[in-house]
């Protein structure tokens, strides 16, 4: 896989990426495009949410251009969401929460605000690092076009009204068969946070669970895809995390693509809903599931502790790059604990700035040199953090690609990115696919899955 410029050119091979033997984990050379520029984003940092847990997104900006009322996403009122299956407090945590201060292309502000217009040059601040060997700058420095406001394909509803909806799913079930399309048409365009009061106003209209309703009239992975739809967006994490380690064998693809790629916020949440959900202490499940430097590296992503201050310092770069260079390709061995320390601990901004002060120093890209140190999921887990730093929306649509590429398809993968990222990236994450695969999102997925599930999932991807 080729970031462009990334490696820069002048040296053989390029772009030495994928690594041989795993060719099949990643696309071909020169499709990992950047979009643009990167422009720093505005604002401060996201305000802290308040002590309370849930229910309660307060304190969200409102994305720029669109007039959700009740900001967005819309703060349930207290009591008015239900807990997802027992436990109270699970009402509607906040969906779209981004990084604060990712800088990011034009294309792709993650936590809803407007995007910003780039500086020239596509850096933050606009200066263009002249060093780099070959003497070409790594980005296209036109910015692309632009899009305001939230980029997820799923938005809040206007008119919203949660009995109307629960009426609508009640009567598409009632008597002989199911209107699967009746139901499609009220899931895939209601927010998260919406689909919570439909759920909660199916109960108090009927005194039934819409969830058991649901659950009796569908079925294998259109069931699968209704149910993550439903689930408060920390608990389908959660959730998602205790049955990748439930039973025998660890998925550990899931636990790296979930807690490799969420906000500190995000992550803090997933771990107190672990706890109140499932009575279990997540870090001692990943301490029992996983081991050795895999292990380390999701105890420290599950503290939730990354710096997240949008400032680069070029300084630190520098010498975070020397650091890995002598822990890595500059000596016999590798000092792991170096790189856990590094990728664990600095912000995205500040890793992307570390990666390229890399390619400058050492003449080989950060991520070549990662799988020529490590193997196996630590390699998989750091790759992603690195890959996450440079363009998250690609990491989504590179890992949608494998779910659905060769025999066979990878469904809870593909389920599960698609639910997540429909209210925060899926707009970036449909660009960057194109880009990379020369074809778009929804022709593979209508080319892999069939019936109601397909339909459904076009429908949340906005074909």
């Amino acid at each position: 896989m080729s970031y462009p410029g990334y490696p820069p050119t002048g040296y053989p091979p390029f772009p030495g990426y994928p690594p041989t033997g795993q060719e099949s984990s990643f696309p071909p050379p020169g499709q990992y495009p950047y979009p643009s520029g990167f422009p720093p984003m505005g604002g401060g940092a996201y305000p802290p949410a308040p002590s309370s847990g849930y229910p309660g997104a307060g304190g969200y900006p409102a994305p720029g251009g669109y007039p959700a009322p009740g900001g967005y996403p819309g703060a349930p009122q207290p009591g008015g969401a239900p807990s997802y299956p027992g436990g109270q407090g699970f009402g509607a945590p906040p969906g779209g929460a981004g990084f604060p201060g990712y800088p990011q292309p034009p294309t792709q502000s993650y936590g809803g605000g407007p995007a910003q217009v780039p500086l020239p040059g596509g850096f933050p601040g606009g200066a263009m690092p002249s060093q780099y060997p070959g003497g070409q700058s790594p980005y296209p420095s036109q910015p692309a076009p632009m899009t305001q406001g939230t980029h997820g394909t799923i938005r809040p509803a206007a008119n919203f009204d949660a009995m109307r909806d629960a009426e609508v799913l009640r009567k598409a079930m009632k008597g002989f068969g199911t209107d699967e399309q009746a139901i499609i048409d009220v899931v895939a365009s209601r927010s998260n946070d919406q689909r919570q009061k439909i759920k909660a106003a199916f109960k108090t209209m009927y005194g039934k669970d819409l969830i058991k309703d649901l659950k009796s009239e569908l079925s294998g992975n259109m069931e699968e895809l209704i149910l993550a739809l439903f689930m408060p967006s920390t608990y389908y994490d959660a959730w998602s995390l205790r049955n990748a380690m439930k039973g025998a064998g660890t998925q550990e693809r899931v636990l790296i693509e979930i807690l490799c790629t969420r906000t500190n916020q995000e992550i803090r949440e997933i771990v107190r809903c672990y706890q109140s959900e499932f009575g279990r202490d997540l870090e001692k499940d990943i301490r029992s599931d996983t081991s050795g430097h895999f292990e380390r590296l999701l105890v420290s992503m599950c503290q939730g502790n990354r710096d997240e201050n949008q400032n680069v310092n070029h300084q630190l770069a520098q010498e975070d790059a020397q650091r890995l260079y002598q822990a890595g390709e500059g000596r016999l061995g590798t000092d792991e604990s170096c790189f856990n320390m590094i990728l664990a601990t600095r912000s995205f901004p500040q890793l992307k700035a570390t990666m390229e002060a890399y390619s400058r120093m050492a003449n080989r890209d950060l991520l070549n040199s990662v799988s020529r140190e490590f193997s196996g999921n630590v390699e998989s887990g750091l790759k992603t953090i690195l890959q996450c730093a440079l363009n998250r929306p690609a990491f989504f649509a590179e890992r949608l690609y494998y779910s659905m590429k060769g025999a066979g398809t990878d469904d809870s993968t593909l389920v599960r990115i698609v639910v997540t990222r429909s209210e925060i990236d899926l707009v970036q994450i449909k660009q960057m696919f194109s880009q990379m695969y020369q074809k778009t999102l929804g022709t593979m997925i209508a080319s892999d899955t069939s019936g109601d599930y397909r339909k459904l999932l076009l429908a949340i991807v906005g074909q």
